[in-house]
């Protein structure tokens, strides 16, 4: 039987990862949330990596306008702390699954983002995440394996559907911005595929090193706004559209944030389809708890 260490198991990606996890008979599964696994204490994370096979990390310090003015503490989490995953990977034998961001890229191109793409992050969650990447390049050069993904939604936590549809109730209209690109991704969609990719490494189809797993397509955040609102049965024309220069926020936001998806064919899986069929997915699903309910 497969042993599968989930850590940051509950937040909202990890939430949704160890739902997929206990469908599989064939495996067993430990999820660890914050309190159970501090990944910044070498000692505790080296203790409960090993009799793993393989590592899943969705721990992170994910509050980006925080990262920028504690860098020193959101880089212990995203960076250090995945180092000492990936060392306690290297000492057991087990495989480690990090799951990174888009904001390790500069955001400033004009087509999707390929996994070998240079790295050029433009503030301080970028760079702790970037930082956490390497970790996993260097000390688990055949057994680690990086995923980007970007624009999560979810049922567990809070992200940008379920705050529109929360302000739906408080606002008549709400000014979005739309010059910022990207590719908004079901958490549990993301999930499916980090357990198929978990699968193919164990079983030498995948290769080691970065996948970027977000879905098919681009919109921007006034877009997303728009079919959410629609698919939610309220008036999407309550959505307006305006430029990042009227919100400005500690962290600067990349502009482009597209991601190219060519390396899941050389493991024989499908990257994750266009991005509205799966937000309408979402919205239908029985599997996360109605997180889609209008107050």
């Amino acid at each position: 039987m497969t042993r599968v260490l989930v850590t940051g198991a509950g937040g909202m990606l990890g939430r949704d990862l160890v739902t997929v996890l206990h469908t599989r008979s064939d495996l067993k599964v430990t999820a660890a949330s914050r309190v159970d696994l501090d990944i910044t204490a070498p000692a505790a994370v080296h203790e409960a990596v090993a009799e793993h096979d393989i590592v899943i990390n969705t721990a992170a310090w994910t509050h980006v306008d925080g990262a920028e003015a504690n860098e020193a503490a959101a880089t212990a989490v995203n960076g250090d702390g995945v180092a000492n995953l990936a060392s306690a990977c290297a000492a057991s034998g087990a495989r480690l699954i990090q799951v990174s961001t888009d904001y390790v890229l500069a955001g400033d191109a004009r087509t999707p983002y390929p996994e070998d793409a240079p790295t050029a992050p433009v503030n301080a969650y970028g760079r702790g995440k970037l930082v956490g990447e390497q970790a996993v390049a260097h000390l688990l050069p055949d057994n680690g394996y990086v995923v980007r993904t970007a624009w999560l939604y979810g049922a567990h936590g809070p992200n940008f559907v379920a705050t529109m549809l929360r302000l739906a109730g408080q606002r008549e209209y709400i000014d979005v911005v739309d010059d910022q690109h990207g590719q908004p991704t079901w958490s549990y969609r993301l999930a499916e595929r980090l357990v198929a990719l978990a699968d193919a490494a164990l079983e030498g189809r995948a290769a080691p090193g970065i996948y970027h797993s977000t879905c098919a397509g681009q919109t921007t955040w006034y877009g997303l706004a728009r079919a959410a609102f629609t698919l939610a049965g309220l008036d999407p024309d309550r959505i307006r559209p305006t430029t990042s220069d009227r919100y400005p926020l500690p962290a600067p936001r990349p502009a482009y944030s597209v991601l190219g998806h060519s390396r899941w064919a050389s493991a024989g899986l499908p990257s994750l389809p266009d991005w509205h069929a799966t937000l309408v997915d979402a919205f239908g699903s029985p599997a996360p708890p109605a997180p889609w309910k209008v107050p």
